[in-house]
């Protein structure tokens, strides 16, 4: 499973030549993050409620073409690898209309108590772990 998240790029995202700065593209895995978890029926503040949180620990990202002002793009997110103490987010960012994407990317993240003391998903959440795994087609790791 994967959720698309739709942006238009805004001018305050694009550089001196009209292209848009490579550090949008992280915030824009986070919009396409919270949009995926939101798709299964919970939210990121649900979960930080229930005293987990997601902290980043690892983003990797492949610019292979650019975006410029007021494309619509389409940011394309899935679940690459799910662990009961990891999770990470596979992205590709594509202009609307095109197949090729222009950027790809990862995230990783620890689950975490709110004192970010790593904890075990499995023994802590098992619901949000069932969840998360249904969406990915395969059991957590």
């Amino acid at each position: 499973m994967y959720s698309e998240s739709i942006i238009t790029v805004r001018y305050a995202e694009t550089d001196r030549m009209g292209i848009v700065h490579h550090s949008n593209y992280p915030v824009w895995f986070e919009v396409g993050r919270t949009e995926f978890i939101k798709k299964l029926g919970i939210s990121y503040s649900e979960i930080e409620k229930r005293g987990i949180m997601l902290p980043l620990i690892r983003l990797e990202c492949s610019y292979r073409g650019s975006a410029t002002y007021e494309d619509r793009i389409i940011v394309r997110t899935s679940v690459r690898e799910l662990k009961p103490t990891r999770i990470t987010f596979y992205y590709e960012v594509v202009k609307e209309g095109e197949e090729k994407p222009i950027t790809t990317g990862t995230t990783e993240h620890a689950w975490t108590n709110r004192d970010l003391r790593p904890i075990n998903l499995k023994k802590v959440a098992p619901d949000i772990l069932e969840l998360i795994s249904k969406s990915t087609g395969s059991p957590a790791k």
